[in-house]
């Protein structure tokens, strides 16, 4: 079988990705070039840091092309924190610089009561808007999740919208549609909801 490629762009939290999905037995390598690809049956795409840094990196290591294709093959899809942002067309955070443009909409910074800080830091809930989304099987409806963002997704299409979170507003924190699965949090820092996440991920093909 194929192994579950986790991609490397120069930024990212690969190695808390890559030691969940071992705890796991899920056989993932961390790849560094798209030809790898080749010999992935499913890519997870993390991310922290910058919206325009992270498709600057994605660019200059030749992914945006190969990423888009895998994804409109239908083949699975995970982005994690700034890897669901990237798949939108823009953000707040570099209006001038366009994401990977999978899905319509944008990524706005967080407009909400000053004493709820910026960046959400910590666990959060999230209530399920697509419970029969086989992401969120075993995982109970309203299970708290690691967040650490500033800004967040604005989806056009709200059919999409598989998860939503509350910290000043209601935004959405994971999108679902066909073989993509994003979310805002961090699944890999999410102890045992978390896991069951990223082994129902392990389980596509």
């Amino acid at each position: 079988m194929k192994q579950i490629g986790i991609i490397d762009y120069g930024m990212g939290n690969l190695g808390s990705v890559s030691n969940a999905c071992k705890f796991l037995g899920l056989d993932a390598e961390i790849i560094s070039a798209p030809s790898q690809m080749d010999a992935c049956r499913a890519i997870i795409l993390p991310g922290v840091g910058a919206f325009g840094d992270c498709m600057a990196h994605l660019t200059e290591h030749g992914f945006v092309s190969p990423i888009q294709k895998w994804i409109s093959a239908g083949k699975p899809f995970m982005g994690i924190c700034l890897g669901l942002q990237a798949l939108f067309q823009t953000s707040e955070e570099t209006p001038d610089i366009a994401g990977l443009g999978i899905f319509k909409g944008s990524v706005k910074r967080f407009q909400i009561a000053p004493q709820l800080k910026v960046p959400q830091i910590g666990w959060n809930a999230v209530t399920q808007k697509k419970p029969d989304s086989p992401m969120f099987a075993g995982v109970d409806d309203g299970a708290y999740f690691y967040f650490v963002h500033s800004f967040y997704v604005a989806p056009e299409d709200k059919s999409i919208v598989a998860g939503e979170t509350d910290y000043g507003l209601k935004y959405c924190s994971a999108v679902w549609k066909d073989n993509v699965f994003a979310v805002q949090f961090h699944p890999e820092k999410s102890q045992a909801a978390g896991l069951q996440m990223l082994k129902n991920f392990g389980a596509r093909d």
